[in-house]
């Protein structure tokens, strides 16, 4: 959408310019007018990002919401979808069509690259979601902006006090029906980029909240951001494998679920994209 308003723009924009300077009277125009392109989309882009930068410039990080804000959750989807638009990167789906449309649910998904969230929120993108964060993502640019309007929980991983509460937080968001959540169970990036396995503590969301989990993979994200800069193109794919129902996940205790989760996903990224045994202890 974003894109094809500003591409729309430029060719008006070129072909104004050509117009003007008589370019059509000749074969000018046929060098003239790509470049008038390239030039007015430079032009409008860096407009549209200057609004996405002034509209946030009036966001306060520390403010606690407990409501969505569907406009600016459709502004940011936007400018996702533009951002990936623009990256030399296919993306390939399956099982979307299964994504809950009615109620609430908790989101778990492997964990491979720090754009993985732009993936799964353009994959999801009428379910509300609001990621677990780690605590350090309210330093990054713009990031601390969009998380707390996205109602995105911020974890600190090295203190298990205030990573109850953000439990907590998560259950609250849940229950209140508020939007779905997703969270990241390896609980941070290898260095291998494989599937390790899971702290089963963030099943409680699920148990408390009496939500489905709904149970997704990613593959190739981890490779788009170092093929861009060889200017090579990039594969992502992203599974929908199946849902937990409500029940099924209060049935059973978190190691149980999460073993169940971790085997769903392990059996459709293959051998090649989980962790052995050696490489979890070193990982």
């Amino acid at each position: 959408m974003l894109l094809g308003i500003v591409s729309a723009l430029s060719v008006l924009a070129a072909a104004g310019l050509c117009y003007s300077n008589g370019a059509f009277e000749n074969l000018n125009w046929i060098w003239a007018l790509p470049l008038g392109f390239l030039g007015a989309f430079l032009v409008f882009a860096g407009i549209a990002f200057g609004i996405f930068l002034l509209i946030c410039k009036f966001v306060d990080p520390e403010k606690t919401r407990d409501e969505d804000t569907p406009w600016f959750r459709k502004m940011v989807l936007v400018y996702v979808k533009a951002v990936l638009t623009l990256l030399p990167v296919k993306i390939r789906t399956q099982g979307l069509e299964n994504i809950p449309r009615d109620g609430r649910f908790l989101l778990v998904c492997n964990h491979l690259a720090n754009i993985d969230p732009a993936f799964l929120l353009t994959a999801f993108p009428k379910s509300q979601l609001a990621f677990v964060a780690k605590r350090e993502a309210s330093q990054m640019f713009l990031v601390n902006k969009v998380l707390p309007m996205l109602l995105c929980p911020l974890i600190n991983r090295e203190n298990d006090r205030e990573a109850l509460k953000t439990i907590l937080r998560s259950i609250s968001l849940l229950k209140n029906d508020t939007v779905s959540v997703a969270i990241f169970p390896e609980g941070r990036i290898n260095s291998y980029r494989k599937l390790a396995h899971f702290r089963p503590g963030v099943f409680k969301i699920a148990q408390k909240a009496n939500v489905p989990v709904v149970v997704c993979t990613l593959k190739g994200t981890n490779t788009v951001i170092p093929n861009l800069l060889k200017c090579k193109g990039s594969t992502v794919d992203i599974h929908l494998l199946g849902i937990v129902p409500a029940e099924e996940v209060k049935s059973k205790n978190t190691v149980e679920v999460a073993e169940q989760v971790y085997q769903m996903m392990a059996a459709d990224l293959g051998p090649e994209h989980v962790l052995t045994p050696e490489e979890e202890e070193k990982a």
